[in-house]
């Protein structure tokens, strides 16, 4: 979508092609890797609260790995965005450049955070490098949903279309947020020692 490779209609656009190309994969390749560093992120303070020093040390050593990896990986797909994805990496170094600087900033505490086993505030700054490079992908490829051809305004055409996705997505939340948050509480709080059961 970013390189303009995926045309507005059904199985309009070239079924390899819009898929398998330099800034897919780089983008593939990225996402499949920030999973796995949030995960060991935070799994680093979940061994740690379990009394399992040895695994949060084995977490933290595969997250700054991964983080390394990952770092690499990003730096090459700037060249890549460059050449492939012209139009978005116009907006990641126009007006999406701050938010893109925030997610440098956040992406560089995390590992000395996680080297200083500062385990909480490295779940905060890599979620907030993730999540800050993700709103910089929307902002440098704004206004366009498919790169030239779609914006979202375009897009967005469609009142009973609209109203039909915000009630779905209502409606979805009203049992979604409550049920993770209930799993988030249930699998955070310490665990009752042998001795308390």
């Amino acid at each position: 979508m970013a390189s303009g490779r995926v045309p507005p209609g059904i199985a309009a656009g070239d079924v390899l092609a819009s898929w398998a190309n330099p800034t897919s994969l780089v983008g593939g390749t990225l996402a499949v890797l920030v999973c796995a560093y949030l995960a060991a992120v935070f799994l680093c303070g979940d061994a740690r609260r379990d009394g399992e020093d040895d695994l949060a040390d084995q977490f933290r050593v595969h997250a700054l790995v991964i983080a390394a990896v990952a770092g690499a990986v990003g730096l090459g797909g700037i060249a890549v965005l460059r050449t492939d994805a012209p139009t978005l990496f116009a907006g990641l170094t126009g007006r999406g450049l701050p938010v893109v600087v925030l997610s440098v900033i956040a992406g560089l505490a995390a590992p000395g955070l996680l080297l200083a086993r500062h385990y909480t505030l490295a779940r905060i700054a890599s979620a907030v490098a993730v999540t800050a490079i993700l709103i910089g992908w929307a902002v440098g490829q704004y206004p366009y949903v498919l790169v030239p051809s779609l914006t979202v305004e375009q897009a967005a055409m469609g009142r009973t279309t609209l109203t039909a996705l915000l009630v779905a997505l209502g409606a979805g939340a009203l049992v979604l947020v409550p049920s993770r948050t209930y799993l988030y509480v249930l699998f955070q709080r310490p665990r009752a020692s042998a001795s308390e059961k």
